[in-house]
């Protein structure tokens, strides 16, 4: 055995998230793109059973009632809240993640007020966050400025409207200051706008602490809600008054069933919802997030204890890719401080795509971002630091063969 080896052993061994691994559907792949699709939950495949035979089979439309599903976006959005940093009550679920920040970003505008014709997006953004910004700007009237995150503050001013941001980048998972960046646009009186995708899970966030105004994020990340669970959407309660959707729904009405041919918004987070929720992948979400609740045995997991696990991870998965991969051959975009880092690891290579193949086919799954990035993410509820020295370890040899 390797040193590596025997140094992964050893951190496995004193690791107290080990015990959350059990509570996933896990084979002997050592699987590094839950930043892409989180891997199943144990607990999942029954309860949607429930859902599918029982709620649905049997109780039919009763179970928008006497199963919770019309209270299900509500609900599950107070579960989500503690994971980042947000109290009850001001998130709701459901939509894609793109309608969601279509809704928050026209809403931000509006809450903008009067003069103020600008909105500045993340220019490094997931490309759909680029695309609704843009979208959202023609329709509100409002010129689009892409700037670098780095680069906002000064790029802020009395024009300024709104400011969409990702947490994470999703290339190169450089953690951005969301406390500093908030501020800052608060500063200019503009109104702040976060993609939580790749840190909602990974890290804490402090969207309450840090008066973040709007957020938005998937669920199939490192939250594991599966293929094409809804995101979320936060709206902090002070501004819950004002939030005004471009997508005003039945299901946001303030009398859903009155079916009055008026608008009249509902209060608080409601206001986010637009029409049926759906339900069995939502349900599927909200079993999900039992794993965080702990096993019936131990304490619940602290979003705390994650992120020290995934710097952890991180930090060794380096060292090993430092001792196994020949020199030369790949380029850490990933910043090393860990408060720049999110919960992945992105390698520059020549021949990403081939490479990514190739350890797929030896059982370590990533992912390849165009043109020459290797990503590998690493959520700590399921991946341990064995699985890291072997993924590192494949990886090494299998650039040895180019």
């Amino acid at each position: 055995m390797s040193e590596l080896a025997a140094e992964a052993e050893k951190l496995d061994a004193i690791d107290e998230l080990a015990r959350v691994r059990s509570q996933f559907v896990l084979d002997g792949v050592v699987y590094l793109d839950g930043n892409s699709l989180g891997a199943l939950p144990v607990g999942v495949p029954g309860r949607v059973e429930d859902v599918v035979r029982r709620q649905w089979g049997e109780l039919r439309i009763r179970s928008w009632d006497e199963s919770g599903w019309w209270t299900a976006p509500e609900r599950i959005g107070d579960r989500i809240a503690p994971l980042v940093g947000a109290a009850a009550g001001q998130i709701v679920v459901g939509d894609s993640t793109s309608v969601n920040v279509f809704k928050a970003l026209v809403a931000a505008v509006r809450m903008a007020g009067e003069g103020r014709d600008e909105i500045v997006v993340d220019a490094t953004t997931f490309p759909t966050d680029g695309y609704i910004a843009e979208s959202a700007a023609r329709m509100t009237g409002c010129t689009l400025r892409p700037v670098a995150p780095a680069e906002v503050p000064g790029a802020l001013g009395e024009r300024t409207a709104a400011v969409l941001l990702n947490h994470v980048d999703y290339r190169t998972g450089r953690l951005h200051d969301l406390p500093a960046l908030t501020a800052a646009v608060h500063a200019a009186g503009a109104v702040v706008v976060w993609d939580l995708c790749h840190s909602a899970g990974a890290l804490p966030v402090g969207l309450d602490e840090h008066g973040v105004d709007l957020a938005v994020g998937c669920t199939y990340k490192y939250l594991n809600g599966g293929p094409g669970s809804p995101a979320y959407l936060y709206v902090r309660r002070e501004l819950q008054g004002r939030f005004d959707s471009p997508l005003p729904g039945w299901n946001s009405h303030v009398e859903p069933f009155g079916m009055r041919s008026e608008y009249e918004p509902a209060a608080g987070a409601l206001r986010g919802r637009v029409g049926t929720p759906d339900i069995l992948s939502m349900l599927a979400l909200e079993a999900a997030l039992d794993v965080w609740d702990g096993d019936g045995e131990g304490e619940g997991v602290s979003i705390g204890a994650v992120r020290a696990k995934s710097l952890a991870l991180t930090d060794f998965f380096l060292e090993c890719v430092g001792a196994y991969v020949p020199s030369g051959h790949v380029e850490s975009v990933t910043p090393a401080a860990h408060a720049e880092r999110g919960s992945q690891v992105a390698l520059r290579c020549e021949g990403a795509g081939d490479v990514m193949k190739r350890l797929i086919e030896r059982g370590v799954v990533g992912d390849f971002r165009h043109p020459d990035v290797l990503r590998f993410g690493f959520t700590p509820l399921y991946v341990g630091f064995g699985d890291v020295e072997r993924a590192a370890r494949v990886l090494g040899a299998s650039l040895e063969e180019q």
